[in-house]
């Protein structure tokens, strides 16, 4: 059975740098839909990975730590994602002088 093992710490650094990388990319073009595809990337994989611990079989059941590892994991980069997603929309929305479909985090704006 193939495992995308993001617990492994070179593919966790490889996998933060690139989406720092790919963060700083969205802020400075002022595009939120990179940070859009992020987040979806990081949705897929954990769907990847919960369906992957559902269907488990008996034989690979010592791999249950090494995927419970994983989607702890992916709820981190999904919530990472997420945020800067947000922040990204909010940079593109002042930039283009549209307003937002919707400032219930502008509140929290002010405050980082």
């Amino acid at each position: 059975m193939f495992i995308f093992d993001i617990s492994n710490p070179l593919t966790l650094l490889l996998m933060l740098a690139a989406t720092v990388l790919l963060i700083f990319l969205a802020q400075e073009v002022k595009k939120s839909m990179i940070g859009a595809l992020i987040l979806f990337a990081y949705l897929i994989i954990l769907i990847i990975h919960v369906a992957q611990v559902a269907t488990l079989s008996e034989e690979y059941r010592y791999m249950i730590s090494t995927l419970s590892r994983c989607i702890v994991i992916d709820f981190i980069f999904v919530f990472i994602s997420f945020f800067s997603y947000l922040w990204v929309d909010d940079i593109e929305t002042k930039a283009t002088g549209k307003k937002s479909l919707d400032d219930s985090l502008d509140w929290f704006w002010r405050k980082v």
